[in-house]
């Protein structure tokens, strides 16, 4: 990519966590430390990656994203507003009654939101499944999820990745967001999932591992995963948990924490301050 398009890239993943923090601060609850984890990834995915249009989200041809680690949900909406899929002032909305923007991605309630997701789990099969559709009916598209590291001590995580290499789903990329932490703390001390890469291989995915907050990683990770075939494809992302705020980085506590009002104007000051130092870049 070129200079100009990575730091557009960087200026959209500071408003991306921008986002995330006013939602969760207005809705008083939520889940910020992996939303924010997979900010650069969203912002890449949205802004660059999917052959979506805002315009009309139901477009057949789409590339479809399933969140599968769907309580991260304040990320996803950050960066569809971002897009132009709904207005930006719709994020302080965020779990309100009568609100568009519910805890957890409603299919049916906001406009380019492909699954609805939330049972940790789910959402990589329901994924699976439409990539299989799209070779069935000969559609060029491509389908992406995101998983927690958490996520996939869940069985039925398994039983899709087995089904993916099965039918050879190489329009299908399943991201892990390796942030280390889930609700209990450490997921290596609850249930550890390493070497995850390995296991992935072993169920017959072609893999990428990098770091998650790096727009040039991501590049050439979603390169190769476009240019291979006949496998589908895993992408190993390590991450930061509450990457962007001081204060809730690597800390398990802001998995589903909302931040009062002080901490809420330390996280936009610091937010602010780097969207500045990269648009001076």
């Amino acid at each position: 990519m070129t200079a100009n398009e990575k730091k557009q890239l960087m200026v959209n993943a500071c408003k991306v966590r921008m986002g995330i923090i006013e939602g969760v601060h207005a809705a008083k609850s939520g889940h910020p430390g992996g939303s924010l984890s997979a900010a650069d990834l969203f912002t890449y995915l949205y802004c660059k990656e999917l052959n979506i249009d805002p315009t009309n989200p139901k477009w057949e041809e789409r590339d479809r994203f399933v969140l599968s680690k769907g309580h991260t949900a304040p990320g996803l909406y950050a960066a569809l507003a971002l897009r132009g899929f709904f207005p930006q002032e719709d994020l302080l909305t965020l779990r309100h009654i009568g609100s568009h923007l519910q805890g957890h991605p409603n299919m049916n309630l906001t406009p380019g939101v492909d699954m609805s997701t939330g049972s940790l789990g789910q959402g990589i099969s329901a994924a699976a499944g439409m990539a299989l559709a799209a070779k069935y009916q000969g559609k060029s598209c491509r389908v992406y999820t995101l998983l927690g590291d958490g996520e996939i001590q869940e069985g039925q995580v398994w039983e899709a990745m087995m089904f993916a290499h099965h039918y050879k789903l190489d329009n299908f990329c399943a991201i892990i967001d390796n942030n280390g932490l889930q609700i209990d703390g450490d997921v290596a001390k609850v249930m550890n999932p390493y070497p995850i890469a390995e296991k992935l291989r072993a169920f017959g995915f072609a893999v990428a591992e990098i770091d998650g907050n790096d727009f040039d990683q991501l590049e050439a990770a979603f390169t190769l995963a476009r240019g291979t075939k006949g496998v589908p494809f895993a992408i190993v992302m390590k991450t930061v948990k509450g990457k962007g705020v001081s204060y809730m980085e690597d800390n398990a506590g802001w998995h589903g924490k909302a931040p009062n009002d002080e901490e809420y104007e330390t996280a936009m000051k610091e937010l602010r301050a780097q969207l500045a130092e990269v648009e001076a870049m």
